[in-house]
């Protein structure tokens, strides 16, 4: 792969990644064939098709598919095991209880959006939306009804939100060191524009498809099973979700004053503390918390629990699977070079800079659906324009988020996060397009709105 050179232009390659789309969408919405199956099947024949050397294909499935999984999996591994935890003893409905008790029924959604949002700025999006999952799963259930996407969609988004637009998640953090923007002013008007783009693409949006699509909660934690008499008290329960946030934000603080120089980042102790704040671990250290918390702590013995992880484990084989080999497509495309195709395409325009940045991203996010890979390449793109221009500390920002916004656009089923959704909420392919897929279109137009509001004004 490292002396292969791609010969083909954009269009052909577009073509190809438009036709593959519509195979995948044909073999699992008409055909009815396993999403795994065909995303590994359209990988192969896309990778085939775009020219990468047959030699480097099965490498290049392999790698797409290993590096989604590498920070996927285990994930959704521990976070499905301490949802499970948390719904098995009566922990998830002693939550709802409480939320439904404190806000009300008609104002729950609502909170657990605004929740999610303040989650939403320590955690990365999967992490975040698996451990809300039992609450929100338990708050749906708790007011009964097919109201799934409702409470699913509208905290999915506002965790969303969080992680484009908001530093120190690595989107936006990359995007300011490409542009030179000044990050406390991206993460300024991140935040001013968070609560807005949420509430209209997120909180109304999901109203807005749980009246047109009633969805009943899907049964991923095993919630057939008879509650418990001695369920745990919600604020145990609040403590151990909170634990992995407060690992994980005691990593970015230590990173954040390691880059200020606050702190010096090659001392152990400093190395030490970032390691059990790293996401894989500190849900690790949770689950363990919790094994015992709600575990042996309520006299359960240590073959039930085995049998409740391996169980659990079993449950979301699939969602992993399916993640990975979404990964995989997107990866295959990305080979391809059909992003460098585009990048050069577009660059010739000649479009004002903050439009070129977000139309920029979001073409490369449609075609290759990696949101990180088109913030990044467009950043790339651009930043020579941006560095050399006499671009104020506001207009710099703004167009770090206009990329942003582009970059969130519409996710289909070349993004991982697009099964990832689907699947852990229980939809099947057509519907997540319904639901995600314009909640993502929608989340990128109206923050694109705000931010163009922000350069023109300011």
């Amino acid at each position: 792969m490292e002396d292969w050179t791609q010969t083909l232009g954009a269009g052909p390659l577009l073509g190809i990644a438009a036709v593959a789309v519509a195979l995948i969408l044909f073999l699992v919405i008409k055909i009815r064939l396993h999403a795994f199956l065909v995303l590994v099947i359209v990988s192969l024949l896309t990778a085939i098709a775009t020219g990468i050397p047959i030699s480097a294909v099965v490498e290049t499935l392999v790698d797409g598919f290993g590096g989604t999984l590498g920070s996927v999996a285990l994930l959704i591994g521990f976070g499905a095991v301490l949802g499970r935890l948390i719904e098995s003893s009566g922990g998830a409905k002693v939550v709802a209880e409480m939320m439904v008790s404190t806000f009300g029924e008609k104002r729950a959604a609502f909170a657990l959006g605004v929740t999610s949002l303040l989650l939403g700025f320590p955690i990365f999006f999967d992490a975040g939306l698996i451990v809300m999952l039992p609450i929100i799963f338990a708050v749906a259930r708790r007011i009964g009804g097919k109201n799934m996407l409702l409470y699913g969609i509208s905290s999915a988004a506002a965790f969303s939100v969080m992680h484009v637009f908001v530093p120190p998640h690595p989107g936006p953090v990359a995007a300011s060191e490409f542009f030179g923007a000044n990050l406390g002013v991206v993460m300024l008007i991140g935040l001013i524009i968070a609560f807005p783009v949420w509430y209209g693409a997120g909180y109304l949006w999901s109203k807005v498809v749980n009246s047109r699509i009633p969805m009943l909660v899907p049964n991923l934690f095993g919630e057939d099973e008879d509650q418990p008499a001695n369920p745990p008290a919600a604020r145990t329960i609040l403590l151990i979700v909170a634990l992995p946030l407060v690992l994980i934000l005691m990593n970015t603080g230590l990173s954040a004053l390691g880059s200020a120089g606050v702190v010096d980042a090659e001392q152990t102790w400093v190395q030490a503390l970032q390691l059990l704040g790293n996401s894989p671990v500190a849900l690790l250290i949770t689950v363990l918390v919790a094994l015992l918390v709600l575990g042996r702590f309520r006299g359960e013995n240590g073959s039930a629990l085995e049998k409740l992880v391996d169980g659990t484990l079993g449950q979301v084989a699939s969602v992993i699977l399916i993640t990975g080999a979404g990964g995989m497509f997107g990866g295959v495309l990305r080979a391809s070079g059909i992003g460098d195709a585009l990048a050069e395409t577009l660059d010739g325009w000649g479009l004002p800079v903050i439009v070129a940045a977000y139309v920029i991203a979001l073409v490369l996010r449609v075609a290759q659906g990696s949101a990180t890979v088109a913030l990044v390449t467009t950043a790339g793109l651009l930043s020579p324009a941006v560095l050399s221009g006499s671009f104020g500390v506001v207009d710099t920002a703004a167009i770090t988020l206009a990329a942003a916004a582009g970059s969130v656009f519409a996710g289909h089923v070349n993004d991982s996060g697009f099964w990832l959704v689907g699947r852990l909420m229980g939809m099947d392919v057509k519907t997540t397009l319904k639901t995600w897929t314009v909640q993502q279109a929608l989340e990128s137009v109206l923050a694109f709105v705000l931010v163009l509001v922000v350069y023109l004004v300011f």
